[in-house]
């Protein structure tokens, strides 16, 4: 969410950047923020003048009751009970102003960093840099579900009988492989100094509508039925949810945090749920990482946070590239974003496997983060980025670690969090 004040001094740059996000239909929302904006001013403004003038007159009764002139302080009573009733009026008036210019505050996008490359979706980002060199074996390399199915290690079958598509059983050295990946991140984390933390995994509306989007909103989030509870996408909900209404001292950014946490998403959308496989699904487990800082600092935190997800999946020989988002790939509370990409082996591609953002001063606006310093009272800047996501990031280990003979080897920093084993075989 965008400061006010700048919307209304600067209308025709939101607009700009509404049109270089593609959202034209958003556009006459600026004109009628701006309208909605002056009339609560107003309200505020002759309701301000009301309150003055009751004191004013509340002392003009007194002494006319003191002087014994009872007709005069009871007509300036009426006026008094004339003039509480308009108030009223002008409060009730002000705050159904205020919470239309919220609603509608909430809707209009986040200005976007001007390196952004301007697109209309994801085909339109831009690779900004390859890391390690990607390979195409000799040998055919299957489908990531009948690699996973080779070691008895996934039983979709099962899963779908009790939970539907989009579910899945991980089984033997899969599901250990899985645990392995998320425990070997979250200390490499830990080592690049950031403090662990296993948060909530339900949080409140009032944080929901704080980190995402109303659409965001629509196509992610279970909610619990009868409960004020939903359940969380991404760590990064609760996580930065930890701060709110907290005015933070200057001497304590940079919050530095990564956790664990189950994810459950819908998956709306024209994507949908795949019928085989672990690529995108309703459940999953994610290692994060969030940053809370000052605002001078968000540009170097965005860099620190991508190139960790790229020196991680290095470090396990997964070769990687990194995407800048394009302005119509952007979601509406980013300023910048970067993709991190795993080389698929059997695609011949790259596919998504980590996102990287930087949400300005946005969530904190909403979540009311702020930061007290020498120069005063301001909003903190929030970025968020992906650690590690299986089972999605097995799709990239396996593939890239497969043999000819069908067995996958364990990269020398993944060995110890698989008891040492080099490799594992099919059953």
């Amino acid at each position: 969410m965008i400061d006010l004040k700048f919307l209304r001094e600067n209308p025709e740059i939101v607009k700009q950047n509404i049109r270089n996000k593609f959202q034209d239909s958003k556009l006459p929302l600026v004109d009628e923020v701006i309208e909605l904006d002056a009339k609560a001013r107003a309200a505020q403004q002759e309701a301000d003048a009301l309150r003055g003038n009751r004191k004013k007159i509340s002392k003009e009764i007194g002494a006319l009751m003191g002087q014994g002139k009872k007709e005069e302080a009871e007509r300036l009573k009426e006026q008094v009970a004339k003039d509480a009733q308009r108030l009223a009026q002008l409060e009730e008036q002000e705050a159904e102003l205020q919470e239309k210019v919220k609603n509608i505050m909430m809707v209009i996008p986040n200005i976007i960093d001007p390196s952004v490359p301007i697109g209309k979706d994801d085909s339109e980002n831009v690779e900004v840099k390859r890391y390690g060199e990607p390979v195409a074996p000799d040998f055919e390399i299957p489908y990531h579900a009948q690699i996973m199915e080779s070691f008895q290690g996934l039983d979709l079958d099962s899963a779908r009988k009790v939970a539907g598509n989009g579910f899945y059983y991980l089984m033997g050295d899969i599901a250990r492989l899985h645990s392995a990946v998320i425990s070997y991140a979250r200390d490499f984390m830990i080592e690049r100094g950031f403090t662990y933390c296993v948060p909530p995994f339900m949080i409140r509306s009032d944080v929901v509508t704080g980190v995402m989007s109303f659409a965001e909103m629509d196509a992610m989030m279970y909610k619990i039925e009868g409960e004020d509870l939903y359940l969380i996408g991404t760590s990064e909900h609760s996580m930065i949810g930890k701060f709110i209404d907290t005015i933070l001292k200057e001497e304590q950014l940079p919050q530095t945090l990564t956790s664990y946490s189950p994810c459950f998403r819908k998956e709306k959308g024209a994507h949908g749920i795949e019928e085989r496989g672990v690529y995108r699904i309703h459940q999953f487990e994610k290692q994060e990482m969030i940053v809370v800082c000052n605002p001078e600092e968000s540009p170097m935190w965005f860099e620190k946070l991508w190139q960790n997800t790229v020196d991680l999946f290095r470090s396990l020989d997964i070769p990687v590239r990194t995407l800048e988002c394009c302005s119509g790939d952007l979601a509406d509370l980013k300023v910048k974003s970067i993709d991190v990409e795993a080389w698929s082996p059997r695609q011949q591609k790259y596919f998504e496997v980590g996102s990287c953002s930087n949400l300005g001063d946005a969530q904190a606006r909403r979540l009311k983060i702020r930061v007290t310093g020498k120069s005063g009272k301001y909003f903190a800047h929030t970025l968020n980025n992906t650690v590690v996501a299986p089972p999605r990031m097995l799709i990239a280990f396996l593939e890239n670690n497969l043999k000819e003979d069908g067995s996958v080897s364990i990269p020398k920093a993944l060995q110890p969090y698989m008891g040492g084993q080099e490799k594992i075989v099919q059953k």
